[in-house]
């Protein structure tokens, strides 16, 4: 039992499942021509523009896609083949790396078109990240999913720490074109792992979900979660703050240290190297404490970079700054993107992470315009520390917004309810649907029940519903009835394989005010047919 208890605690366990590590292997070397052109394309806006607000529209152009698109890639990863989605965004992106690099090349490049094209990688990151995020839990057991979540950031973080250094050499010797290119062919290793899987697709009686209405699903599932909205709160709280390190270090390179694309490359390069580092302890820590705790003390060091940055201008002492900053961003990022993939059920797994990308994506983009104003308009130093400043103050936000710890149990489907029937004449797309449920409460109990029931409703609503109530009989005060509405006859259906073992005991708790010995009369109404 201990050998067993090790084996399943190992950093290195994913990897012993084949397609895990194709996959991974492939994604750090599309992850070092990511960061290699991320470099080259810092660079280049500060060739061809010495304005901080230019400068950091670079990465707002890279962000903004995903701002934008995130949720309906997120729907469209769990309703179709995830391996050929990802084939079709990989040629996309592929395509776009290409035309940089030529237009580069030729010298015709300029500020619009280098953010115009940014912004269409963007779209191909944006369409991709929900979808990459969501494999894992397909691809290992629930045990390995920490480990795998870990080894992810270390593969994106080993990247980081390759990534740059070339880049810095590439860039000095050829100039930028180079790493475009090279990233256009680092898109044929991911295209090469996902052509050799072979997926077996997800068996199912029911039709896929069509975009709009998983869209709509998805939101309903965002607003009515209180573990991802916990995560979605912490998240803002930190990449807030954070953005103004990555948006305005090529700036704080070029102008206050009169560095070169290699010294950027090198200080990019120590932010990879800190995060291996902290990603080798963190499987160490989270042993001993708990991810709220992480969170807490990362995001201290991180504001401590920040406040480095607003006045350290020793390249040694930033280089080591740099390798804290990797550490402290590795540890955040992990715990925050473990605590949003074990805190949803495997239907809307996608969609939930799609709203973590958003939110995450999305406090870069707005952050990176703040930062980048303040800088324009005071200076660099105080737009590093006010990003610090800002980090300490959202660490408070721990003690209203914990991080979610979920077993893998309570989110394994329950299917508890009877399977409801519909006369054969019947349309299943027909809705929307009205579900009653009657109950029968004693006067002293009615006061625990109407409590319970704030939890059920949270429950019908992010798995389907999108309408609740709970009304008193006038005449009979015991009389109780809850009633929610699902949009059509297949939605309700699609309700019914979403309740978790998790929201069975929710659903019990209310339950067992219920008077004994009168059973819970449901119905299923449809509503009238357009005439």
């Amino acid at each position: 039992m201990e050998t067993l208890q090790k084996v399943a605690a190992s950093p290195w366990q994913p990897l012993r499942v084949r397609v895990f590590r194709w996959l991974w292997l492939a994604s750090i070397a599309s992850n070092i021509g990511t960061w290699m052109h991320e470099v080259g394309a810092g660079w280049l806006m500060t060739s061809l523009s010495a304005s901080p607000l230019a400068v950091a529209l670079v990465q707002v152009a890279s962000a903004l896609p995903i701002f934008l698109l995130a949720l309906p890639a997120g729907a469209l990863a769990d309703i179709v083949d995830k391996r050929r989605y990802l084939l079709a965004v990989q040629l996309w992106m592929a395509a776009t790396a290409l035309i940089l690099a030529i237009l580069t090349l030729n010298g015709q490049m300029s500020v619009i078109l280098l953010l115009l094209l940014t912004f269409a990688m963007g779209i191909g990151t944006a369409l991709m990240m929900p979808a990459w995020a969501a494999l894992a839990p397909e691809i290992v057991e629930r045990d390995a999913l920490p480990a795998a979540v870990a080894l992810s950031s270390l593969g994106v973080n080993v990247a980081r720490a390759i990534g740059p250094a070339i880049a810095g050499v590439l860039v000095s010797l050829s100039g930028p074109w180079l790493t475009f290119a090279l990233n256009a062919v680092s898109f044929l290793a991911v295209i090469g792992a996902l052509l050799a899987w072979r997926r077996s697709p997800r068996e199912t009686v029911l039709p896929a979900e069509r975009l709009f209405g998983a869209l709509r699903a998805g939101v309903r599932y965002a607003r009515s979660a209180q573990p991802l909205q916990a995560v979605l709160v912490r998240t803002a709280a930190f990449f807030t703050g954070a953005s103004a390190g990555m948006a305005l270090l090529p700036l704080l390179v070029r102008r206050e240290l009169a560095g070169t694309a290699m010294d950027y490359g090198i200080l990019l390069g120590c932010i990879g190297i800190g995060a291996i580092v902290g990603a080798m302890y963190l499987p160490r820590l989270r042993a001993r404490y708990s991810g709220d705790v992480i969170v807490m003390v990362a995001s201290l060091a991180y504001a401590g970079v920040l406040l480095g940055l607003a006045g350290i201008r020793s390249f040694p002492l930033l280089a080591a700054l740099m390798l804290l900053s990797g550490m402290a961003w590795i540890a955040v990022l992990s715990s925050l993107q473990l605590a949003a993939q074990t805190s949803v059920p495997s239907w809307v797994r996608a969609r939930a992470l799609a709203v973590y990308i958003l939110v995450f994506f999305g406090c870069s983009a707005l952050g990176g315009i703040a930062w980048g104003a303040l800088a324009s308009h005071l200076s660099l130093s105080a737009a590093f520390a006010g990003g610090g400043v800002l980090l300490v103050l959202g660490i408070t936000a721990r003690w209203r917004f914990s991080l979610p710890t979920t077993a893998a149990d309570d989110l394994a489907p329950s299917l508890h309810w009877p399977a409801p029937l519909l006369d054969e004449a019947l349309d299943r797309e027909r809705g929307p649907v009205m579900v009653t449920l009657e109950y029968r409460i004693a006067p002293e109990h009615i006061p625990d029940f109407r409590q319970a029931m704030e939890a059920v409703c949270r429950m019908r609503r992010r798995n389907g519903a999108f309408s609740w109530g709970l009304v008193q009989d006038s005449e009979d005060p015991r009389l109780w009835q809850e009633f929610f509405f699902d949009e059509s006859w297949l939605e309700h259906l699609r309700h019914h394989g979403r309740v978790t073992r998790a929201e069975q005991r929710i659903e019990a708790n209310a339950r067992r005010y219920q008077q004994q010995g009168v059973p819970i009369r449901i119905r299923h109404l449809l509503a009238a047919p357009r005439v």
